[in-house]
């Protein structure tokens, strides 16, 4: 964790903790710098396209359309190069880019490719497929295209008999658990643990851990810190799986917790004297340069 102490114009100390872990993730800032290096080189500015949201954040989105990408809901609308986003797609859109000829530079995620190559290979073996997370993300659109025919997708305890019942009546023996890469780590093994007390001892169940190290890291010192002070901001996208779970994890403990995408919305008001500070994956240093200074002029 990273220290800041910051003396006040009435002569209070304020101790600012940032989380080391706060801001962009590798897969994050990968595609965000491979973006703005293709919008760079490109010949004609409105040549270069974005197949959804690169990331989920508003202020990256802004600035990379800014610079000349534009972003679209079907490659179909395409009529140039099309990078893939972060969270990937669905594997029929590489076979329709190929049809219709259409380049692609993919920036999905590394970690979400694995999950891919996952869930494609254990239901080539004949395995059901229970994906964790949240049922329209983009994230999740793409892992189901490589599930084949028999999975079921949720992401609440409450949702496991449900789950359960679906499998049962697909007569199948085999069962994966896999779960969204920004999924919650308490959540996930709660999860398991329901299903290993309830599914039959006759079903071979594989569990494959596949929320990536960042966002375990993320969410373990989130929870510590929040803990420990008397304010905790989580920096984020409204629209992002994981800052929202940033939100959930650091509410637990610290009542105070406030969430925002910029520095904006913050009131000045008493926070205490110990603020902490996380930011999502897709949260860029500006975000938090700039609620520092929030707090330093105001």
């Amino acid at each position: 964790m990273k220290y800041i102490i910051i003396i006040t114009k009435e002569f209070k100390t304020m101790e600012i903790v940032i989380g080391k872990t706060a801001g962009f993730c590798y897969g994050v800032e990968r595609a965000v710098e491979g973006a703005t290096q293709e919008i760079t080189k490109a010949k004609e500015k409105d040549s270069i396209y974005c197949l959804g949201e690169i990331v989920h954040n508003k202020q990256v989105i802004r600035k990379l359309e800014t610079l000349g990408i534009k972003c679209i809901e079907k490659i179909e609308e395409a009529k140039g190069k099309v990078l893939i986003r972060a969270h990937g797609v669905p594997k029929e859109v590489y076979d329709l880019a190929k049809e219709k000829n259409i380049k692609i530079q993919d920036y999905t995620c590394p970690n979400v490719l694995k999950v891919h190559k996952i869930a494609e290979k254990f239901s080539k073996d004949g395995y059901f497929i229970f994906l964790l997370g949240a049922k329209s993300h983009p994230e999740n659109l793409g892992t189901l295209s490589h599930c084949g025919k028999d999975y079921y997708i949720f992401e609440r305890e409450e949702d496991v008999p449900k789950a359960i019942e679906v499998f049962e009546k697909t007569e199948k023996k085999k069962l994966l658990l896999i779960s969204q890469t920004t999924f919650s780590l308490e959540r996930f093994h709660k999860i398991e643990e329901n299903l290993r007390n309830e599914i039959k001892k006759d079903i071979t169940f594989v569990v494959k851990n596949t929320i990536c190290r960042t966002t375990e890291l993320r969410q373990k010192e989130t929870e510590e810190l929040s803990k420990k002070v008397d304010t905790m901001i989580i920096i984020g996208g409204k629209n992002s799986s994981n800052t929202k779970k940033l939100y959930e994890t650091a509410k637990k403990n610290c009542s105070n917790t406030i969430l925002i995408e910029t520095a904006q919305e913050l009131e000045k008001k008493e926070m205490g004297e110990k603020i902490g500070i996380m930011a999502g994956a897709s949260t860029p240093k500006e975000s938090i340069e700039d609620t520092l200074e929030f707090f330093q002029y105001n």
